[in-house]
C-alpha cells in the first residue's frame, strides 16, 4: 500500500514542508478520530484540478467506536460529486457540515468537514464521518469528548495542530478510552472520565474534583503548566502512593492562545511493576552467570595448579586441555553475564578463544598468527557454549596438528564466519601441512575430534565436514538456527 508521502507527490502538488505537516497529522489525529467517535479521512487535491478531485491520503478508524468503513479507502481517489462539501470547504476555507453517501456504500453518513491550514493556507482537508443513525447513547462523556474534539477541529483549521514541535507519539501513550480530563485555562477540572477518576484513585486521590483546582486536590500541575506556557503536548509519568500514572496533557488553544487542556492518562502501575520484576529477573540470570563464570575459573585454576605438580607429560597435557574447554565455556558465561538479553554477541566471545589458543603457542613475527573474519550475529545462550567448545577444540586441533614441531614456523589459522537463511557457518582454516592421507572423521580416536563431531552433530544438530585445500585444511561447520534468530544475511569479506 502507497505511503502518505507517495501518494501526496503522485497526486498532488503539495509542498515539502506542508507535506511534513501532513505526515504529522497522520501521526497524531488518533486522537481526534477516539474524541469525535468517527472515522476520518485526510483527502488531499488532484494536482492541476481546482478542487475537482481529491485523493484519500490516510484514514484513521476510532477505537472509542464502531468504523463505518472496514475497507481500506487510501489511494482512492473522489469526485466533487461525491464529496461536494469537501471541495466547499476547500475553497471557503472554513468547516462545513452535512451529510453524503458513505463512500463505496448506500448508507448516508454526517459528515464535518475541515480545512487542514499550514503556514495560512489550506493544504488537504479532513472528513468525520459518522452514521447519520447513532445507537450510542449522547451522555457527559461523550459531550465532552466533541467539545474537546471541536477545539482540535479548529485548530486543525488555524495550523496550530498537529503541534509543530510534537515528538511521534510512544508506543504506550495515554490514548483516550485509557483516561481524559478536561481542564479550563485556571486549572480547575470541567470532566474527568470514569477511568481517569480510577487512576486518581490509585494515586490516593479521593477528592470530589469536579470544579476543584489541580493544586487543591493534591495533583502535581507540573506538566500542565509546562504545555500551557509552551504550547506544546507534554508527557510524564508520576509515581504516588505505589501507583504509576502516565500523563499526556494536550493545550487547547483558540487564536493559538491556550485556553484549556485536554490530559489523558494511563494507569501504567501493574505494567511498572511488571517491568521491574522483569528487571529483577535479569538481573538474577546475568548474577547466576557470574556466579556460574566465578566457579569455572576457579575450577580451572584448581586444574591448573594440579597439573603443576604431575610428573607425567601425557596427564599435564590432559589436564591443560581440560582447563582450556573449561576457560571456553566461562567466557560465554562471562559474556551473558554482560547483557540483559538470552542471546550472546558470538564475535565477542571468539577474540578472547583466539587469545586463549594463542597461549598454547608462539605467535606474532615468525610465529603463528590467528585472523577472524565475517560476522556470526547474535547466538542463542544454549547454542553459544557448544559453538565455543567446538571452534577451540577446531583451532587448538590446527595448532596441533597442521604446523607439527615444538617450535611452528610463521603460518595462519583463520576463523571465517557467515550466516544466511536460518543456518550459520564456522569454518577453521589454515595454511598448514593439510590432513593426512586416507583421512576419515569418522574413524578418528582423539578426543578433541570426538568431542567436536559429538557436540555438532548431536547437541547442535549440524553438520562437520574437514577437506584439504591448496594450501592447508579447511574445517567446515553448518548449524541451524531458528528462524527467528535468522533475520539478517552476513556475509565474510572476501
Amino acid at each position: 500500500m502507497a505511503t502518505l508521502e507517495e501518494l501526496a507527490r503522485q497526486h498532488t502538488d503539495v509542498s515539502e514542508d506542508a507535506l511534513a505537516h501532513l505526515e504529522r497529522l497522520a501521526l497524531s489525529w488518533r486522537l481526534l478520530a477516539d474524541l469525535s467517535i468517527s472515522d476520518l479521512l485526510l483527502f488531499g487535491p488532484i494536482a492541476n484540478e481546482d478542487g475537482g478531485r481529491f485523493v484519500v491520503l490516510a484514514q484513521v478508524r476510532p477505537t472509542t467506536g464502531q468504523t463505518i468503513y472496514a475497507t481500506d479507502l487510501v489511494g482512492q481517489v473522489v469526485t466533487e460529486v461525491e464529496r461536494p462539501l469537501v471541495k466547499r470547504a476547500w475553497k471557503r476555507s472554513e468547516i462545513c457540515d452535512g451529510d453524503a453517501g458513505a463512500l463505496g456504500s448506500r448508507e448516508r453518513v454526517r459528515l464535518q468537514v475541515i480545512p487542514v491550514k499550514h503556514r495560512g493556507r489550506v493544504v488537504a482537508v479532513v472528513t468525520r464521518e459518522t452514521p447519520t443513525t447513532s445507537s450510542r447513547r449522547p451522555g457527559e462523556l461523550e459531550r465532552y469528548y466533541l467539545e474537546c474534539f471541536d477545539h482540535l477541529a479548529h485548530m486543525v483549521l488555524e495550523g496550530s495542530f498537529p503541534f509543530a514541535r510534537e515528538e511521534v507519539e510512544l508506543e504506550g501513550a495515554p490514548r483516550v478510552g485509557d483516561g481524559v480530563v478536561v481542564l479550563g485555562i485556571d486549572h480547575r477540572v470541567k470532566y474527568a472520565s470514569p477511568n481517569a477518576v480510577s487512576a486518581l484513585h490509585r494515586m490516593g486521590i479521593h477528592a470530589y474534583i469536579s470544579g476543584a483546582h489541580l493544586a487543591q486536590i493534591g495533583f502535581d500541575e507540573g506538566a500542565v503548566d509546562v504545555a500551557v506556557r509552551g504550547r506544546i503536548p507534554v508527557i510524564e509519568e508520576i509515581e504516588r502512593e505505589d501507583a504509576s500514572v502516565l500523563l499526556r496533557v494536550i493545550p487547547l488553544l483558540a487564536d493559538r492562545n491556550p485556553v484549556g487542556c485536554l490530559v489523558l492518562m494511563r494507569d501504567v502501575t501493574d505494567l511498572r511493576r511488571r517491568d521491574r520484576m522483569l528487571m529483577s529477573k535479569d538481573a538474577t540470570i546475568r548474577e547466576v552467570h557470574h556466579r556460574v563464570k566465578n566457579n569455572l575459573q576457579t575450577i580451572a585454576s584448581l586444574l591448573r595448579l594440579q597439573g603443576r605438580r604431575l610428573d607425567s607429560p601425557a596427564a599435564r597435557q590432559a589436564i591443560e586441555e581440560s582447563e582450556r574447554r573449561i576457560r571456553s565455556i566461562a567466557i560465554v558465561h562471562e559474556t551473558l553475564s554482560r547483557e540483559a538479553s538470552e542471546d550472546v554477541e558470538f564475535n565477542a566471545v571468539i577474540k578472547p578463544l583466539v587469545r586463549i589458543v594463542e597461549e598454547t603457542v608462539s605467535v606474532g613475527e615468525g610465529g603463528l598468527r590467528f585472523e577472524v573474519t565475517g560476522d556470526a550475529g547474535e547466538v542463542p545462550g544454549e547454542l553459544a557454549t557448544p559453538l565455543a567448545v567446538v571452534l577451540n577444540e577446531l583451532m587448538q586441533n590446527a595448532v596441533d596438528h597442521a604446523f607439527p614441531g615444538d617450535d611452528p614456523a610463521s603460518g595462519t589459522v583463520r576463523v571465517e564466519l557467515s550466516r544466511r537463511s536460518g543456518e550459520l557457518t564456522l569454518a577453521v582454516v589454515d595454511d598448514g601441512v593439510g590432513l593426512p592421507d586416507g583421512f576419515v572423521l569418522d574413524q578418528q580416536k582423539g578426543l578433541g575430534l570426538t568431542i567436536v563431531q559429538a557436540l555438532v552433530t548431536g547437541e547442535l544438530g549440524g553438520q562437520i565436514e574437514m577437506t584439504n585445500t591448496d594450501h592447508g585444511a579447511r574445517v567446515l561447520v553448518t548449524v541451524p538456527l531458528a528462524e527467528a534468530a535468522a533475520t539478517q544475511v552476513v556475509e565474510p569479506p572476501s
